[in-house]
């Protein structure tokens, strides 16, 4: 993912955060300001109400209840939520958007509003399909009626539908006001990011330009980052140009001190080998000193060829492998105290520079004795290769190594031997441990683990070696 991709992403997460916090305060907001309207006129309803209730109850039978209200009162012969909740009180005037319906609170609306003389709660109103929700004000009231004062409740309420309606719409008006905000968002967001980056993209591909050598970046006339940033990388390439022009000028002086010292050698072995009576030990050794000066002097030029060009000049020619080890044989033979034995098939060939095959050879780092140790040396980079089993070379190794497969003339494969010791206190349990290594589940978990499955023929010990 691209850091123009990232920046986007993440501006447009920033901004639909936003959105959504927005729209839940103003949905908020929206909702607080519709119910406390609502509340407000059912409030002032029922004052209208509990004033005619203050002239008689006469009086509120002949005016009757507003009949934009569902609204009802009611005698209370007994204070009993439980009971109310049932029945309900002694219905005295009900509105004309009630109908024959009641108004009927839950027990513990009634319980409330007993307590504190006035409730605020919702109501399902019965009708066909989904009952109607109100939102229904209940207090307290005194009801005079023929000379008799009554203890009652007056219960007003209108339909919240219209204004969850309301709320709905605005919701979808206000999600797709989002998600168009959110579209222009991201595209000018997109074209911002790519107009804040060309600049480094302009770096990037000015840096992708420069040849081997380190040169300087051309720096914009600009005063922000992008040319902050490009004078820090030119301060680094020059730091890097002279680091590189003091080691160009130390191969330079060192290939030519090299070169003295060699041409004396050189004309000294040549006039040993020339002008004075040898010992075929003797000849075998100046011989030997007057290939290694000569392989040493071209190691020289090409150490000079490299502080000029900054590259290795290789001549791949065809090269019999049997000779290359009887050459690096012969020049380790006196100084090595065991034996070095050479294998090769005697027509085998293989393409490269000569030379270079010879330094592979001749840079022999050391020689473990675990093939576990040799592993560690190329993981830590003690060493650059090394030959060790296929077994040896693990999934958590492989991710740290580049393998390289050897050709099956020149490779050689290794044989572990089983069967069953003659003195084995426990044959049986032995044959029964061979016969599962041999068996698929067995040869499946040795091929897992790098061993070649071998079938259920009996192989020799001479075939192994």
């Amino acid at each position: 993912m691209t850091l123009r991709t990232r920046i986007t992403l993440l501006t447009a997460g920033l901004l639909l955060v936003t959105l959504l916090l927005l729209g839940f305060a103003l949905e908020g907001l929206l909702r607080s300001f519709l119910y406390r309207n609502l509340r407000g006129e059912l409030l002032e309803a029922s004052n209208q109400v509990v004033r005619l209730l203050n002239l008689g109850g006469q009086a509120l039978l002949e005016a009757g209840l507003p009949p934009s209200l569902y609204a009802e009162v009611q005698l209370l012969p007994e204070e009993n939520p439980s009971l109310l909740a049932r029945e309900g009180g002694i219905s005295l005037q009900r509105s004309p958007a009630l109908g024959s319906q009641r108004l009927v609170l839950k027990e513990a609306d009634y319980r409330a509003l007993l307590q504190a003389g006035e409730v605020w709660t919702e109501v399902g109103l019965p009708r066909e399909g989904r009952p109607l929700p109100l939102l229904v004000y209940g207090r307290r009231v005194e009801v005079s009626l023929g000379g008799a004062v009554w203890k009652g409740i007056l219960l007003v309420g209108k339909p919240t539908e219209g204004l969850e309606a309301t709320l709905s719409q605005f919701a979808r008006i206000y999600a797709g006001t989002a998600l168009l905000v959110l579209f222009l968002a991201l595209l000018l967001a997109r074209s911002l990011v790519a107009r804040a980056l060309e600049p480094l993209e302009w770096v990037a591909r000015k840096a992708e330009a420069m040849s081997a050598r380190p040169e300087p970046l051309p720096e914009p006339e600009t005063e922000d980052e992008v040319a902050a940033l490009v004078k820090a990388l030119n301060g680094m390439l020059s730091r890097l140009q002279e680091a590189f022009e003091a080691q160009t000028r130390f191969l330079q002086d060192a290939s030519h001190e090299l070169r003295t010292p060699l041409t004396a050698i050189l004309g000294h072995v040549g006039y040993l080998l020339r002008r004075t009576p040898l010992t075929e030990a003797q000849r075998e050794s100046l011989e030997v000193v007057k290939r290694e000066a000569e392989r040493m002097g071209k190691l020289v030029s090409d150490l000079l060829d490299l502080s000029q060009s900054g590259t290795w000049r290789i001549e791949p020619v065809p090269v019999r492998v049997l000779d290359l080890l009887e050459e690096v044989k012969e020049e380790f033979a006196k100084s090595f105290e065991g034996e070095i034995r050479v294998e090769a098939p005697e027509g085998l060939y293989v393409r490269g520079d000569p030379d270079r095959l010879h330094q592979v050879l001749a840079n022999l780092v050391s020689e473990e004795v675990n093939v576990k140790q040799v592993v560690a040396k190329i993981q830590l980079g003690e060493a650059d290769a090394a030959l060790v089993y296929a077994t040896d070379v693990t999934p958590a190794v492989r991710q740290q190594v580049t393998e390289i497969e050897l050709p099956e003339q020149v490779n050689l494969v290794t044989c572990y031997p089983i069967a069953v010791v003659a003195g084995a206190p426990d044959q049986a349990l032995a044959r029964a441990f061979i016969d599962q290594v041999r068996s698929p589940e067995g040869q499946a978990v040795l091929e897992r683990y790098g061993f070649r499955p071998v079938g259920q023929e009996t192989v020799s010990l001479e075939e192994c070696q």
